[in-house]
């Protein structure tokens, strides 16, 4: 028997479209529909394998469902969360796919107070920069981890389904306190974001832009590749964290501001011994990544 008999994916792009594919690869998902935006977006993921059935409203969407992941951006949890409020039955676990936890957290105390036991959030710490069903892969989750953020009313019966849903997708599964969560990955995934945004945003804007392209490389390739995420999404990431990333912003300031003056001085020794320490950390998180 799978795992979940009805699976609704709201958002089908490449984080749940991604989810949707590997629990069916699995056999653990027995039918999986969509509800999203726009019809032609949904209708595009059926055509892809991705869908069983089209949901148009959370009254039928809801209707037997045994398991429901929002993956849309953040910013519209809240608003989904209202809508689903009146039409969700006992049973029905909801989980989420975002990058920010106390934007989820403070929506889901606030429509789905009487559910929480079965609203458990979750953050699969994976991606990529292209974004819609068409990017969507059944293998995006392997070898990757997810973050459970459990909160005290969660039922231990409904976090570990969740669990188990992800393990099925192929991701390890990881607990941690929101605020923890939140901190953490403003500082290595929201910053990174940030930056890669605004330096492309700074050449773009250039009047010799087309020529600073031209001569891009692999460096400006690799340390910018996220810079071709959804605006969308990532506007809400900024946005919902803001706290915590203008902390790591400000952070992050003072180490430029560091820099600036071994350059202004010509501290070529202090400069390549901060280059040497930040290569050193790099090896070594690369060599405990790849375990």
């Amino acid at each position: 028997m799978a795992l979940i008999g009805k699976l609704v994916i709201c958002g089908v792009g490449l984080i749940g479209g991604s989810f949707a594919l590997a629990l069916r690869e699995k056999g653990e998902a027995a039918h999986i529909v969509g509800m999203g935006r726009t019809r032609a977006s949904l209708e595009r993921a059926r055509a892809l394998g991705i869908l069983d059935e089209i949901a148009l409203d959370w009254a039928a969407a809801l209707d037997g469902a045994d398991y429901v992941l929002l993956a849309t951006p953040v910013g519209q949890i809240d608003a989904i969360m209202a809508a689903m409020a009146p039409h969700l039955q006992a049973q029905t676990i909801v989980s989420d796919a975002g990058s920010t936890k106390g934007d989820f957290i403070a929506a889901a105390y606030r429509w789905l107070d009487v559910h929480l036991a079965r609203v458990v959030p979750a953050h699969p710490i994976a991606g990529a920069e292209k974004s819609g069903a068409e990017a969507a892969s059944a293998a995006l989750f392997r070898g990757k981890r997810t973050v459970l953020t459990a909160l005290p009313e969660n039922a231990p019966e409904a976090v570990e389904k969740v669990r188990a849903a992800w393990l099925a997708a192929g991701a390890a599964a990881v607990d941690m306190a929101p605020q923890d969560h939140d901190r953490v990955f403003a500082a290595v995934s929201h910053l990174p974001h940030l930056l890669a945004f605004g330096l492309v945003h700074d050449l773009a804007g250039r009047a010799n832009a087309e020529l600073l392209f031209s001569h891009a490389a692999s460096g400006f390739r690799d340390f910018t590749r996220i810079a071709g995420s959804h605006p969308e999404m990532w506007r809400d990431i900024c946005l919902a964290n803001r706290q915590a990333l203008l902390g790591e912003l400000d952070q992050y300031l003072g180490e430029l501001a560091l820099i600036r003056s071994l350059l202004l001085s010509g501290n070529g020794e202090r400069l390549e011994l901060l280059f040497e320490e930040a290569r050193q950390a790099r090896i070594a998180w690369g060599e405990k990544s790849q375990l």
